[in-house]
């Protein structure tokens, strides 16, 4: 059982719950599973991820805001989540099939990630329907798979600028869309945000971990690749507020959070 091979084969599939519920049946301890690089011959860019017709992706400025306080605003709100765990979840794919050569570990380590993050989209989605929506019905935006894009090629770049960059802002904002929701009455989605801000600090450490592995590896200062690479990639600068007990969790050094903190 290539884990990797499936991994690719769960990326390329167009449905988001037959996508999420085939990631979640991958078994990380099978006897015979290995992590062989996968088959992709004639695999073109446009093929991954694998997308259906709906959600409408349209620039981030074009997404509408709506106030939670209505129950049509709770949906929008809800459907911007769980097509961020969605893409989370084609995110940690991606690294797992993408990237040869590296450790055991870090094809076990994304893939677990993956396997949150689909569950993840599950909670939200089912948490959609009960609203009376579901998910592609609002539009959406393609932020972090455009950032996937641009890195697919430099895995340092992937490390420093996916999880330790976008998918690390989530830690800032998870307290905030839960008080959000909890204020508007929802205590079932603000629940959700719990789950998903404990297990984001666990994923955005295993950013850190291989970021660190790899700058050690290679003989670089973390904190100038960094900076390096943010510029060089023009990745979006995280602003304030920022929940720096969560970011420390997830293994950012008091050096790292002065520097994010100076802008």
């Amino acid at each position: 059982m290539n884990l990797r091979q499936l991994a690719l084969d769960g990326l390329r599939e167009a449905d988001p719950w037959v996508k999420c519920a085939s990631v979640e049946a991958i078994d990380l301890d099978a006897p015979d599973a290995r992590f062989a690089s996968p088959e992709a011959t004639g695999l073109t860019p446009g093929e991954i991820p694998g997308r259906c017709a709906r959600p409408r992706l349209v620039p981030p400025a074009l997404v509408p805001q709506r106030s939670v306080h209505t129950t049509a605003g709770r949906g929008a709100l809800i459907h911007s989540l769980a097509h961020i765990e969605l893409n989370a979840v084609n995110l940690a794919l991606d690294i797992t099939w993408r990237f040869d050569g590296l450790p055991e570990d870090f094809y076990r380590d994304w893939l677990g990630v993956a396997r949150d993050e689909a569950a993840h989209f599950g909670l939200l989605g089912r948490h959609l329907q009960t609203l009376g929506f579901a998910y592609g019905d609002f539009a959406a935006h393609d932020g972090l798979w455009e950032m996937a894009r641009k890195t697919s090629g430099d895995l340092l770049a992937r490390l420093a600028l996916v999880p330790r960059t976008l998918e690390a802002r989530g830690l800032d904002a998870a307290p905030l869309i839960r008080d959000k929701l909890r204020s508007a009455g929802d205590e079932a989605g603000a629940a959700i945000l719990e789950v998903i801000l404990d297990d984001e600090i666990g994923h955005v450490a295993i950013g850190n971990r291989w970021f660190g592995w790899l700058c050690r590896a290679r003989g670089l200062d973390p904190i100038g690749c960094y900076a390096d690479l943010a510029e060089r990639f023009q990745a979006p600068r995280p602003r304030g507020p920022f929940n720096l007990a969560a970011r420390r969790a997830a293994g950012f050094s008091d050096e790292e959070l002065a520097a994010l903190q100076a802008g």
